[in-house]
């Protein structure tokens, strides 16, 4: 099975409003790492010390970093039209969402799965389903969390085991059956076609 497990870095909880700081996505083949697109984004405003006391992502970090309007049609690029799997996905779509069409970008084709409902239909009982916790009764090893790169990666083999343990007969889930099991609509991000802006010939004049 082939996907793109992502996790973006932000300066708050608001949408359109709040920012992106960190990009991770790290593209899975056959339940291992295959390639990573990675990099912090300067939100071009200062990190709130809310934020960087969550991600420990601090100004001096990002300060120089490219913009998010100059890495959408890379990372578009980078995920094609693979799967893209996040925990809390609505959350994460939400924020890039914002700036595809703040921007009128290039964004990744694939559909949106949210391995967070799935997850709680494959594990029963746990005491909560953050990553951190999944990932922990996995015995997956890990470093640090709330960081972009190292937080994909891990979803990524989390949402590989929960794979295995859906497959039937050596074969991976369809795409249509793990949007049944969100128990949520088909999720997307929107692909714009970026309209010529018309010419104001009288506006000199």
């Amino acid at each position: 099975m082939r996907f793109i497990a992502f996790d973006f870095e932000t300066t708050g909880t608001v949408p359109g409003v709040d920012q992106i700081i960190e990009i991770g996505a790290v593209r899975f083949i056959n339940g291992q790492p295959d390639a990573v697109f990675a990099t912090f984004v300067d939100p071009l405003r200062p990190i709130p010390p809310g934020a960087s006391n969550v991600n420990k992502i601090y100004d001096h970090m990002v300060k120089g970093a490219p913009t998010i309007d100059t890495l959408l049609a890379s990372f578009a690029e980078f995920c094609g039209d693979d799967i893209m799997v996040a925990h809390n996905a609505p959350f994460d779509a939400q924020f890039l969402t914002a700036d595809v069409k703040k921007h009128e970008s290039p964004a990744p084709k694939g559909i949106v799965i949210d391995s967070l409902p799935i997850a709680r239909k494959v594990f029963p009982g746990l005491p909560n389903y953050k990553l951190g916790t999944l990932v922990q009764h996995l015995k997956i090893p890990t470093a640090e969390f709330h960081r972009a790169e190292a937080d994909a990666t891990y979803l990524g083999h989390m949402f590989s085991q929960m794979m295995k343990r859906i497959s039937i007969g050596g074969q991976a889930p369809q795409v249509s059956n793990l949007v049944a099991l969100t128990g949520k609509p088909e999720l997307r991000f929107p692909q714009i076609i970026r309209q010529p802006k018309q010419m104001d010939f009288f506006g000199g004049l």
